[in-house]
């Protein structure tokens, strides 16, 4: 009797209790409900290796294309052996992006943070990433462009092109690469080119790329390998730079000199040496990579739209014969401010070569986008390239066309500026947007100046664009070049 009185005491609390356990699962079955639909793929690997396939870089892939047509512009994988939420909705790109720090955080693979180094621009976060920012926005900001790197653009663009033979034929890739590494070299530490030093420091940095863009493998032997072993003798480098400023200083009884980045970062901020070393590293893969790649689609572009070269042989060379009523020889500013045509083309290269493909973002709370959920702590894909290859955000979107550009009232099918404008986010965007977005776009606005003034070229052979994801040649663009004088 008493074993009876003390169930029937206790009974109402324990149908309380299991009413609430079956609430729980259900808010959990209905939580997994809102996920994204989507495929996880094979135990650990996941998708990894079909989203990886190599594919023509004017398109999305047939990977995307196919995930896209099966479970629509945002679903679930298994990407990087995390569980990932893929994004080609370009309004939840946007959403992620604004909302860095507060909803998502950058989050690269491990195998990133372990060559660019753990204080890199692209892998920190927070105060240190933000402090990191403002060493390089400050440094680039638009009076030192105008005033100090627009030469030094044109210097390192010329001496390039000069050194072209009529006739002949080469690799642009690697041309474009020279170009910005140079440019890089200076810019970051004051380094001539054709100097021993800086060829030295150029055969590590090719050996510590080919490992940045294989796979984390870290064996005898391996790319990967091979690539930190590059960093280390790349970071000893900028160490020894930095100690000669040092000691320059200390004998000199002055200060550090501020006229590249390296000697800024020791003049302006508290960072410790390690911190520095990273960051220049950083910015040197950063700056030349993203430059180099969109030099030379708008060279593979351009070849394909006679069209667009004829304007903007118009346009510079209307440029070039004022300078030459004037007098004057080297481009400045407001030659620059000029260029609105070249602005479409470069604009337009971007958007259809999609040099940054796609970002590394995680959830640090659940997040709710319209109707989807995702779950704390997932990794999130927002691919921008997807919405630069939108038909309906772009008319004809696999088309090079730098007049819609110009137009930006809208296409033939009605499409809004705004929609336009909104969309276009090839140097990301909210408070990670590439600090060095305009010294990209004056690098290949220069190049391009002088490269419709002084050659005409043509494609040698079948090359074309393939993301790697990473965009590259694989054959390198090879070109044949014919001089011309025009002006």
């Amino acid at each position: 009797m008493f074993h009876t009185e003390l169930l029937l005491c206790f009974l109402p609390s324990i149908l309380a209790l299991f009413l609430f356990l079956i609430l729980l699962k259900r808010k959990r079955n209905a939580v997994h409900l809102d996920l994204p639909p989507g495929s996880m793929g094979w135990p650990f690997l996941g998708e990894t290796i079909g989203y990886l396939r190599p594919y023509s870089a004017t398109t999305i892939g047939a990977f995307m294309e196919n995930h896209i047509r099966r479970y629509g512009k945002v679903y679930k994988s298994n990407l990087f052996g995390e569980p990932t939420v893929v994004s080609a909705d370009a309004g939840l790109n946007r959403y992620i992006l604004q909302n860095e720090g507060r909803l998502f955080e950058c989050s690269y693979p491990r195998s990133i943070g372990g060559i660019l180094g753990k204080w890199s621009m692209l892998v920190t976060v927070g105060d240190m990433h933000r402090d990191m920012r403002m060493i390089s926005l400050n440094f680039l900001c638009q009076s030192r462009l105008k005033n100090n790197l627009l030469k030094e653009v044109e210097n390192q663009t010329l001496l390039v092109l000069r050194s072209w033979k009529d006739s002949s034929t080469f690799l642009a890739q690697d041309e474009a690469k020279k170009f910005t590494f140079n440019l890089m070299a200076k810019h970051i530490m004051s380094l001539d080119p054709w100097k021993l030093e800086t060829e030295m420091l150029k055969k590590e940095y090719v050996t510590f790329m080919k490992g940045v863009i294989s796979p984390p493998l870290n064996l005898p032997g391996t790319p990967y390998r091979r690539a930190l072993k590059s960093r280390s003798t790349i970071l000893k480098f900028i160490e020894r730079k930095m100690e000669e400023r040092k000691f320059k200083m200390e004998a000199d009884g002055g200060e550090f000199q501020d006229d590249d980045l390296l000697g800024w970062a020791l003049k302006h901020s508290n960072l410790s040496t390690e911190q520095i070393l990273d960051l220049i590293l950083s910015l040197l893969f950063a700056g030349h990579e993203t430059s180099s790649v969109a030099i030379a689609l708008a060279i593979f572009f351009l070849s394909g739209s006679p069209a667009a070269v004829q304007q903007l042989t118009e346009e510079h060379l209307e440029i070039a014969r004022g300078k030459k009523r004037l007098g004057k020889t080297d481009l400045d500013w407001e030659d620059y401010k000029k260029m609105e045509f070249t602005q479409s083309v470069i604009n337009e290269t971007l958007r259809l070569g999609n040099v940054v493909r796609f970002l590394h973002r995680k959830a640090l709370k659940d997040v709710r986008y319209r109707g989807y959920f995702i779950p704390r702590g997932w990794k999130v894909l927002p691919v921008i390239s997807s919405a630069h290859l939108d038909p309906l955000v772009f008319d004809q979107p696999h088309h090079f066309n730098p007049w819609r550009w110009q137009q930006m009232n809208g296409s033939s099918l009605g499409i809004p500026s705004t929609t336009i404008t909104n969309n276009f986010m090839p140097f990301g965007g909210g408070p990670r947007l590439c600090t060095g977005s305009e010294l990209a776009k004056l690098e290949m606005a220069i190049f391009i100046h002088h490269l419709v003034l002084n050659y005409q070229w043509e494609l040698v052979g079948s090359d074309q664009a393939f993301a790697y994801p990473f965009v590259d040649f694989p054959k390198g663009l090879p070109i044949r070049v014919r001089h011309r004088t025009l002006v």
